[in-house]
């Protein structure tokens, strides 16, 4: 007797034959300043990687990233470990990561764009089973069905989480130098939306920010000297700040040849005047960029920011300032 036959009556009820979901709609979690322990959360590492839905009815498989991308043909070791499973009917949600030493590093997966880097796909919930949407079912039955689902073998990775304790946790996670946690109510369902369920607690400061400009290079340096950053507010790009760090000479190639490509005539930032750059080339606002900072500034800059990558994983239009909520 699978997990989900032995569920109640009432839990059955909320689980009735569905098809395997058709897009990435992923449930997000809200930012938040607040440390706690609880017993009616559970808490996991949070990872440094890219989002991915993995979906599997009978020998198709799609891995697909948070805005719909399919990522078989970059992770094609990780399509065929899904492919692997025992069983053949099943969604589940999880992370594509890279390890430099013990942390998960968004930099160290890019670079699989230009050479071999091992990766890694750690699962944290199930969407659908068997022909069931389970997304209603409370998160702890979740866990219970995904734990019983997958075999976890190769590069497919279970995503441990603690019941207890997240203020201790997320003190040892800062020590490991670990992004964060991400605490989830224990009960709640699955929601293809953003949900105060799901709490984001980070170590440190970064999130995806747009690039409207580049200064010119100077000295040694090749291509461009500084990236121009901003995000959305009320549909206009407001200005965030520079990074001119966190690049390597390749980096610098072949983000320079995308940037010259985008060039436009006109600032896309809604306060212009307010960019004190001199000699700057524009462009049009569709390049997303992951940056890490140590704080915001009075004025809605970035303190110490450093490139870390670029995302295709997430539009351009949807990037806004995360504000602890």
């Amino acid at each position: 007797m699978t997990e989900l036959q032995s569920l109640s009556a009432d839990q059955r009820e909320l689980a009735p034959p569905a098809p395997p979901p058709s897009n990435a709609s992923v449930m997000k979690a809200v930012l938040t300043e607040a440390r706690f322990s609880d017993p009616n959360w559970i808490f996991e590492r949070k990872f440094d990687g890219i989002r991915c839905l993995a979906i599997r009815s009978g020998r198709e498989v799609h891995l697909l990233s948070r805005n719909d991308l399919s990522l078989n043909s970059r992770y094609p070791e990780l399509a065929e470990a899904v492919g692997a499973e025992a069983c053949q009917e099943f969604a589940v949600d999880g992370e594509v990561v890279a390890f430099d030493g013990a942390r998960t590093s968004f930099a160290r997966l890019v670079q699989r764009a230009r050479h071999y880097v091992p990766v890694f796909f750690y699962v944290f919930d199930v969407l659908w089973l068997d022909g069931h949407d389970v997304r209603a079912l409370p998160l702890r039955t979740r866990k219970r069905l995904l734990r019983d689902t997958l075999e976890f073998h190769g590069p497919v990775r279970w995503t441990p989480h603690r019941n207890r304790d997240g203020e201790a946790f997320f003190a040892e996670a800062c020590r490991k130098g670990w992004e964060g946690l991400i605490a989830k109510r224990a009960d709640s369902p699955y929601v293809a939306t953003r949900s105060r369920d799901w709490l984001k607690l980070k170590c440190e400061h970064g999130q995806e920010l747009v690039i409207g400009g580049y200064t010119q290079p100077r000295g040694a340096r090749v291509e461009f000297g500084a990236l121009l950053l901003g995000y959305y507010h009320d549909g206009r790009l407001e200005y965030a700040g520079k990074v001119g760090t966190g690049f390597d000479t390749d980096t610098l190639h072949s983000l320079g040849a995308q940037m010259r490509e985008l060039r436009r005539e006109d600032p896309p930032f809604a306060n212009p005047a307010g960019i004190r750059e001199r000699g700057v080339t524009w462009v049009d606002p569709q390049l997303v960029a992951e940056v890490g900072f140590t704080e915001w500034t009075r004025d809605g800059r970035l303190r110490h920011p450093r490139f870390l990558g670029l995302r295709d994983d997430k539009p351009a239009s949807e990037v806004v300032r995360e504000a602890a909520g």
